[in-house]
């Protein structure tokens, strides 16, 4: 039996729960807490929830009733999907992604638990599975430190019992180390990252060239996942006669960030490629504002496993998280004697602690380590 057979509901809008409406109202309100639409629509697809207008509709049923009818407009409002009209008898799919079918909700209509009458030993079996499945300590991490802040704000409104996904990090062996596990990158590293990009490859065209080579040079501007996936051609401008991104940070927050030559013409060419192929000339600015700055091949806005599975492809040897650019760019502005409240600008950090304790914990760059004096005092050659 396949997990569409298990999952496939017998009655209802959401299989094996027994108050669907009133869960997803309550997941539109949480959501709606968060002021970035990326951010909103991240959040539901770690939860195993459908984010496009074509997978929403998937969640109709025939027998829909009014109070899900409205809780469903609302969700689709808040993931910023056109609220769907059309029925369809299937159950709602997942977000894509290797661990799809382990996403919270989706584990719990396989395994026949009700989400408000799960319990710590649900989670727990939950994590496990995930574990079974070689998820990573920071992916296991991300997905509980989700499904707790959801359970957060159902036990505040008194759908839930209580919060189950309230654990003990360091005893499930998820706690944060006191020195960042992160890869620090080399200059030569992130050079080679962004040639492997430029490098044509059998079966890539020009665009395809073009669109991994913007990739990783605007992740070398110090960039989460979420921003870079979040940006509309409308967020590149000229500012102080710079070009510069709008980007759209946690909690809504907005900054500017400057391009540096070689991410300006990256992105230059990425445009100049894609609508060259659009049929529209960069004169003419056919694209909306409000259209994706990345794109995929199928025109769609870039989502973070498209990302990811790029990295992984150029960084084959030594697979890589986006984080570690993000990283590389604090450390690497820092002993370029940057000040770091410049730096706390430039990657969006509400406290300069922050952007501090990214740098303190970060493998200190050898030249900054006193070991090869220690060694040539003691000759122990």
């Amino acid at each position: 039996m396949t997990t569409g057979e298990l999952i496939r509901p017998l009655d209802g809008p959401w299989p094996g729960v027994d108050r669907p409406a009133e869960l997803l109202a309550q997941i539109a309100d949480w959501l709606g807490g968060y002021g970035n639409r990326a951010t909103r629509r991240t959040y539901a697809e770690g939860l195993g929830l459908p984010t496009t207008a074509h997978d929403i509709r998937d969640w109709i049923t025939d027998r829909e009733p009014d109070d899900w009818a409205t809780a469903l407009t609302r969700y689709a409002a808040v993931v910023g999907a056109t609220a769907p009209t059309e029925a369809r008898r299937t159950p709602p799919p997942a977000a894509r992604g290797r661990f799809r079918h382990l996403h919270w909700f989706r584990w719990c209509a396989t395994h026949a638990v009700d989400p408000l009458a799960a319990t710590s030993t649900h989670v727990k079996a939950w994590l496990d599975a995930l574990t079974t499945a070689d998820a990573a300590p920071a992916t296991r991490d991300r997905m509980l430190a989700t499904v707790k802040a959801l359970y957060t704000h159902l036990a505040d409104t008194g759908l839930a019992a209580g919060n189950p996904a309230a654990l003990n990090r360091r005893r499930l062996g998820l706690a944060t180390p006191s020195t960042s596990a992160t890869v620090v990158l080399t200059t030569d590293q992130v050079r080679a990252l962004y040639a492997a990009a430029r490098a044509p490859r059998r079966g890539a065209g020009a665009l395809d060239t073009a669109r991994a080579t913007a990739v990783v040079a605007l992740f070398t501007l110090g960039l989460r996942v979420s921003e870079l996936c979040a940006l509309d051609r409308g967020d590149l401008h000229v500012t102080r006669g710079r070009r510069a991104l709008r980007v759209h940070g946690k909690g809504g927050k907005a900054r500017v960030v400057y391009l540096h030559t070689a991410a300006e013409q990256a992105l230059t060419d990425y445009l100049r490629e894609r609508d060259g192929e659009a049929g529209t000339t960069p004169a003419r600015r056919g694209a909306p504002t409000d259209a994706p700055l990345l794109v995929t091949r199928t025109g769609l806005r870039f989502r973070r496993q498209a990302v990811w599975q790029l990295l992984r492809r150029l960084s084959a040897d030594t697979p890589l998280h986006p984080h570690a650019l993000r990283h590389f760019y604090v450390t690497t502005a820092v002993e370029a004697g940057a000040q770091l409240v410049h730096v706390q600008a430039d990657v969006g950090h509400t406290s300069i602690d922050t952007t501090e304790q990214v740098y303190n914990n970060a493998a200190r760059d050898p030249s900054r380590s006193a070991v090869d004096l220690v060694g040539d005092v003691l000759e122990l050659g």
